[in-house]
């Protein structure tokens, strides 16, 4: 077998695929451009008429109203959580609980205020920190590194209070601390990332916040609780839990403002809200309704509260701080300022004339942003540009002559209100139409990196696709189009880094790769092209495609069309964001029509029926063949597999009339004792099942025989992991009710069973790498004689072994003849579980890989993977006796209806795994399977989470080539029917036509194109899907839905077809692995 090669080709087509996604998702998923410049008290905002007032010592701009702040934020507190309605008799767990807001409201209503505090998609902490302190928009690919920060490089609040002087004292989430290192004067940070821990961030800040207030060293506190999110992650916002937490802000409230002095502002927020299931991350209307209360104990507002709590933008806060503080606005902000906060005492028209000031300077620090950027970036309209120059002017000139009227008493007090009123309403319209320009041209575009990514991506489809139908015409065919194509791709990528070393110019990766993808793909098309000629001389001789009939033709093409257009129907609908939303649904019923389309194709062809006898075929007659009633009872527990798959669904915000599965909650979160009892009991015994059919399915084919150590591990290890997860379950499903000593103990558990899990889990894969070998030799063989004759060719390894192998299995089968002839068998080889060697050491594989991801999912969610195992088992039969009855003269080429019926039950148990792809979706409790603590890399979590996400890609990748291997296992089985009693000449005959798996090793070259061609197809099939989304985000960039649907669709794909390529790569080299084993064992069979 030719291994490197194959794995060297399946290698490069993966990258392929890898530079096109790179490409585009730099030209879809760019960040706005960041501008270096930043604010500061020199800046000429002042309005003219202003400038020659003297500003207050410690003032930039505009008066300073406060000399302290104090911004408490509470993770996750939604408007709800905060909002106190007295009519309610009987309040939900969240609501009504932060009743001292609410008394504060009531009782001083000129000093407090609770607003709506609307914020940006994407609701992700790090995304809302930078809007709170920056006053700009997160663009939509700064999401995927909520939980890697960066430094925060653009001008922001807190970097403006340094510059000028202030102290900065920060405690809580240590998200700030990437984000803002060094700038703090003091700071107590607290590990943010472990969602199942509610106390420990917030214990530490009560340790610290009220001695920090009482010493007055300092200008700005920021204490960021997490408690409430956390709570709402564990167990969802209608919980007791949650009451409990959100009791705890109130009474922190209550006695911090005790503690407050009567120049500090108090302002407490949320940055984002949740949904009823605790999460966030997207833009549904309760994930972006966070809540905001202003207090101060001099009064702050000229009149009362509204009715109604008025909404805020959430990047109004940071204008609105910077200038009651005294400081300059952060350059980039797009803000608009909260001018009812800078009313002061006086009467409505000193206080209009103040609120036009902060908007004047609010104004024009927007107004600057807009040209300087318009200057870099060019995704900015032109005409509207001008159209804000138009308003902004026009407003300034406006309020420049009212100042001078105003200095002339020549209006009186009614028409003067009148004017000012319609002037401030002229700056609200500039601010809020420059915010909405900003808004809705944000994302930068790189058209031609879009369209590169997308053809790079395409030309991989089809090079599969080529390769996959070329690869049996030559027995050389992929390595001679793997070399040409290589060597292209290597001179273009070093012509391209002499080029930059010359040019002195950064060394942009990606783009080299891209180029130098391009190129190989090139070389392998003009090497096609070269070769497909010569080809077409060599198959000359052959009949032509003319002479073949009609019907064969026709049933050639139908076989190919029901599979690909199942496909093409998924891949086309990917351009309707209603067919993304409900792709749970979509993919179980696209896997269900194909196997039908595969019986009723069975059906037309007439292979599922046979003549009775010469009377019944002369009247049209037939039978149904015995072997359809087991094809139908196969397809019937598929269905039923499906069906019940559905029951493990997560919901998307869109369909409001969805409720998620009760399975996805872990155990801990039942109150109902003997349900929990009953549900853990029922994972237990299934998981244990699971263990029970795999050992007895390796041992029907004889692989538990032998006393090596993978087989060893089987048997004792298998039952001892399954012992570790369950008792991992137990105390994971009752750690919240343990107490005293007990708690501690259970926190180590928690802890250490995992680490059993993962330790066991890696030495059962050690060995398996090492020896995956589970074959028992019994050799009764006299010790004279050779059991081959020499081979006296030149020595290779290869031709050696195609020697040697025929001969072992002739010296066999003499044994057994003789054995039958004389009535006895003194001088055999017995080689058990040899003819499922390779299922074997896959089967074991996907077991240890199930226990993995089974823990890193709740336990409910066990039931689903042992539906996954049984579906895939169900499809492997279908497709076996699908061939067996359709009398396929390939058996080393796997149909495309498998490879996409496979792909299509992947697809199915992503969703039926609990997982949407969306990023409030993500199970991020998964990250701290086995950690107490938070983690000091996030490489380790990333992987973690990855795992949970993409668990039935995982799985079924490196069972790809089961459906290659699952036809010869059923090989023996298939002829154990009842057929009359033959001659021990007959049996022995008929033994040797069944050797299962060994039949692969009689052809070591068509084993290699077999499996290559096998993982060319699985590419191809995830290519095609993925082409189908880059297409789609592409195409439909300016959609409503594209950042809500269309963008997080096509990452998951993306990172999912990186999670199977790399998986489908360690399938197939597991296979290579064992057949260099088998190789071994034969050499070592041979010397004896």
């Amino acid at each position: 077998m030719q291994r490197w090669p194959v794995l060297l080709f399946l290698a490069w087509v993966c990258f392929l695929f890898f530079a096109g996604i790179g490409l585009f998702m730099s030209g879809f998923l760019l960040t706005r451009i960041e501008l270096a410049s930043s604010s500061s008290c020199s800046d000429p905002f002042v309005p003219p008429s202003w400038e020659r007032q003297s500003l207050p010592p410690g003032s930039c701009w505009a008066p300073q109203r406060f000399s302290k702040a104090v911004l408490v934020i509470i993770d996750a507190l939604r408007f709800e959580f905060a909002h106190f309605n007295p009519a309610k008799a009987s309040p939900r767990p969240y609501e009504n609980k932060l009743s001292f807001l609410h008394h504060l409201v009531t009782s001083q209503p000129r000093h407090a205020r609770l607003y709506r505090f609307r914020a940006d998609p994407p609701t992700a902490t790090m995304q809302r920190i930078k809007g709170l302190t920056t006053g700009s928009l997160p663009t939509f690919i700064d999401v995927g590194s909520n939980f890697a920060t960066y430094a925060i490089q653009e001008d922001n609040l807190l970097a403006q209070l340094v510059q000028n002087g202030r102290r900065v004292i920060f405690m809580g989430d240590d998200t700030w601390e990437g984000l803002f290192p060094k700038k703090f004067f003091r700071s107590y940070f607290f590990p943010s990332f472990n969602v199942k821990d509610l106390h420990t961030v917030d214990d530490g800040i009560l340790q610290h916040l009220y001695p920090t207030v009482d010493s007055g060293e300092w200008d700005m506190l920021i204490a960021h609780f997490l408690g409430v999110d956390h709570c709402g992650h564990k167990h969802g916002p209608d919980h007791a839990e949650m009451a409990k937490k959100l009791t705890q802000m109130n009474e922190m409230l209550r006695s911090l403002v005790e503690h407050l002095g009567n120049d500090t502002l108090l302002l407490v927020a949320g940055d984002h809200g949740m949904t009823e299931t605790g999460d966030h991350g997207g833009d549904s209307e309760k994930e972006v309704n966070a809540a905001l209360f202003v207090y101060s104990k001099t009064p702050l507002f000229g009149t009362g509260p509204p009715e109604e709590p008025e909404a805020v933008a959430q990047v109004n806060l940071v204008p609105t701080v910077a200038l009651l503080l005294g400081v300059p606005i952060p350059y980039s902000n797009i803000g608009e300022v909260m001018a009812e906060l800078f009313s002061g005492d006086g009467d409505a028209v000193s206080a209009a004339l103040q609120q036009l000031l902060v908007y004047h300077i609010n104004a024009k620090q927007v107004d600057r942003f807009l040209h300087s950027y318009s200057l870099v970036a060019q995704d900015l309209p032109a005409e509207q540009l001008q159209h804000l120059q138009d308003l902004f002017s026009g407003a300034v000139e406006e309020h420049a002559q009212l100042l001078a009227q105003v200095q002339r008493p020549t209006l009186v007090p009614p028409e003067l209100e009148s004017r000012l009123g319609s002037l401030i309403g002229r700056f609200q319209l500039y601010l809020r139409e420059a915010r909405a320009v900003c808004t809705q041209s944000w994302a930068r575009f790189h058209p031609l990196r879009m369209v590169g990514g997308c053809t790079l991506i395409a030309a991989s489809c089809l090079l599969c696709y080529m390769a996959s139908e070329l690869a049996t015409a030559s027995d050389s065919f992929y390595r001679s189009c793997l070399l040409y194509p290589l060597l292209w791709g290597l001179v273009v990528a070093v012509l391209l880094g002499l080029a930059h070393a010359f040019t002195q110019n950064g060394l942009d990766l990606l783009l080299v790769s891209s180029w130098a993808a391009a190129a190989s793909q090139l070389g392998f098309f003009w090497h096609w092209w070269g070769w497909h000629p010569k080809r077409a001389r060599l198959v000359g001789s052959q009949p032509p495609l003319a002479n073949v009939s009609l019907r064969q033709r026709l049933q050639a093409w139908l076989q190919l069309a029901f599979p690909m257009g199942i496909l093409l129907f998924r891949c086309g609908a990917m351009f309707s964001d209603s067919f993304v939303v409900a792709e749970a649904r979509v993919a179980p019923f696209l896997l269900a029509s194909l196997v039908m389309l595969l019986i009723g194709k069975l059906h037309w062809d007439g292979r599922l029926t046979v003549p009775e006898g010469p009377k019944q075929q002369l009247l049209g007659f037939s039978s149904y063949r015995r072997e359809i009633w087991y094809l139908l009872c196969l397809v019937a527990m598929l269905l039923v597999c499906v069906r019940l798959s559905s029951f493990f669904h997560q919901c998307r915000e869109e369909i409001p009339q969805c409720r998620p599965s009760l399975f996805l909650s872990p155990l801990a979160s039942l109150r109902n004792t003997r349900a929990k009892n009953l549900f853990y009991l029922l994972c237990v015994a299934l998981l244990a099942g699971l263990v029970c059919a795999v050992r007895s399915w390796l041992r029907h084919y004889g692989n538990l025989n032998s006393s090596d150590p993978l087989v060893l591990f089987v048997r004792w290890g298998f039952p001892l992991v399954v012992l570790c997860i369950a008792c991992y379950w137990a105390v994971a499903s009752s750690a919240d009710d343990s107490l005293g000593k007990l708690q501690e103990l259970v926190q180590v558990a928690v802890v250490a069973f995992p680490w059993a899990v993962y330790g066991l889990a890696s030495v059962g894969l050690l060995l398996l790498l090492c020896n995956p070998m589970t074959v028992f030799a019994k050799d009764t063989r006299e010790s004279a004689g050779s059991i081959v004759t020499p081979y006296l060719g030149v020595p290779s390894s290869e031709v050696d072994f195609l020697h040697v192998i025929p001969q072992i299995y002739k010296r066999m089968q003499e044994s057994q003849k003789s054995c039958l002839e004389r009535g006895g068998c003194r001088a055999t080889v017995a080689a058990y579980g040899l003819g499922s060697v390779y299922s074997a050491a896959l089967v074991i594989a996907l077991t240890l890989l199930g226990f993995l991801l089974m823990l890193l999912h709740s336990e409910r969610l066990s039931l689903a993977f042992l539906l996954l195992f049984l579906e895939a088992f169900v499809l492997l039969h279908i497709h076996t006796r699908a061939r067996g009855l359709a009398g396929d003269a390939e058996p080393f080429s796997v149909p495309w209806y498998a490879v996409i019926s496979w792909l299509l039950a992947a697809s199915q148990f992503f969703y039926s795994t609990g997982h949407q792809p969306i990023f409030p979706a993500i199970h991020w409790n998964a990250a701290f399977v086995g950690f107490h603590l938070d983690h000091s890399t996030n490489l380790l979590p990333a992987v973690l989470v990855g795992a949970n996400t993409f668990a039935s890609h995982i799985l079924f990748a490196v069972s790809c080539p089961l459906l290659l291997l699952w036809p010869f296992v059923c090989e023996m089985p298939s002829s154990q029917r009842k057929k009359p009693k033959k001659e021990p000449r007959e049996e022995l005959q008929e033994v040797e036509e069944h050797m299962m798996e060994m039949r692969l090793r009689e052809s070591p070259e068509k084993f290699s194109i077999a499996l290559l061609q096998l993982g060319l197809k699985y590419l191809f099939v995830l290519g095609t899907q993925l082409l189908a989304c880059v297409c789609a985000a592409m195409i439909l960039r300016r959609h409503l839905m594209v950042w809500k649907v269309f963008a997080p669709k096509f990452l998951f794909e993306s990172l999912g077809f990186v999670v199977s390529s790399i998986c489908l790569l360690l399938g197939i080299s597991l296979v290579m692995r064992v057949d260099c084993a088998v190789s071994t064992w034969f050499s070592q069979l041979q010397l004896r």
